[in-house]
């Protein structure tokens, strides 16, 4: 029998989702389903689902430190480990359904990633994404539009990326992302790929300046992706040498995200809204 459930249509500078209440985990979506959902013609139309969870109430979640989970799908069904846009909207969801607060404390979200804190900021949300790992040796990245294959770093931020330098603004605008850029070595989990331009200057009053386009694993060209604004900041960092900022700011296609360092963690700071809400009926 069909079953009708309710919806909250949320994004972070453009990179949106369908946030779907499940506090007590009664819900068992398919991929299939999440795949419907997030369709742009057939379904509300995402690039992921949120589902919101009391830890208790997944295995991915026992023993967690923190009420609430962010059981987070990619527009294909696939499950992935963290999204930096997503749990600023995860938050406010939470926030303005009453269901926490964020006030001196911040607040404790449990992820595939292990638990992460948001507080608020001058730009809505900031997230503490926690540490980070610089992957050795260069990953070749080959994508439509970009002329010889480049070389990319990987970087781990709770979630795996590839982040590729490109000389200028026109390449970076002719890139075709419609197409999955080909990686080699592929890495096991597989990865989202961030191609950035520094600014000229580079670092302005203390902060750095970039500007990114990104393909999502199991979505495909996305208008922002907070953790990878987050690695592409961390691997223009690492390129610039030990004078480089803490202080980032990044462009993206839907917007502008801020990006920090702060004793061996990395945090990200940006809006999240919500947008409707209303109820589907699942397929």
């Amino acid at each position: 029998m069909p079953q009708t459930i309710p919806f909250t249509k949320g994004h972070g500078t453009g990179n949106d989702f369908v946030v779907i209440p499940d506090p007590d985990g009664a819900l068992d979506l398919s991929d299939d389903q999440v795949a419907v959902l997030c369709d742009r013609r057939f379904g509300i139309g995402a690039d992921g689902v949120l589902r919101v969870v009391r830890s208790s109430a997944i295995p991915e979640g026992a023993g967690a430190d923190a009420e609430w989970f962010m059981d987070y799908r990619n527009a294909d069904g696939s499950a992935a480990e963290m999204c930096g846009n997503g749990i600023r909207v995860f938050a406010r969801y939470l926030v303005d359904a009453g269901w926490a607060f964020i006030d001196d404390e911040p607040l404790a979200i449990a992820t595939r990633a292990g638990v992460k804190h948001v507080t608020r900021s001058d730009r809505g949300f900031e997230v503490d994404l926690g540490t980070w790992r610089v992957e050795s040796g260069d990953v070749l990245v080959r994508a439509k539009g970009a002329g010889a294959p480049r070389p990319g770093m990987g970087i781990d931020v709770g979630n795996p990326h590839v982040v590729v330098a490109l000389p200028d603004t026109d390449e970076l605008d002719a890139l075709d992302l419609a197409a999955v850029p080909q990686l080699h070595p592929e890495p096991a989990k597989g990865a989202n790929v961030e191609f950035v331009v520094p600014s000229d200057p580079l670092v302005h009053a203390g902060t750095g300046s970039i500007r990114m386009r990104v393909f999502e694993r199991g979505v495909g060209e996305t208008l922002s992706c907070g953790t990878g604004v987050a690695a592409a900041a961390l691997a223009v960092r690492e390129w610039a040498g030990p004078a480089a900022p803490d202080a980032w700011t990044v462009d993206v296609p839907g917007g502008t995200l801020g990006v920090r360092m702060h004793d061996g963690h990395v945090l990200l700071s940006g809006p999240a809204t919500l947008v409707y809400a209303g109820e589907v009926t699942l397929a």
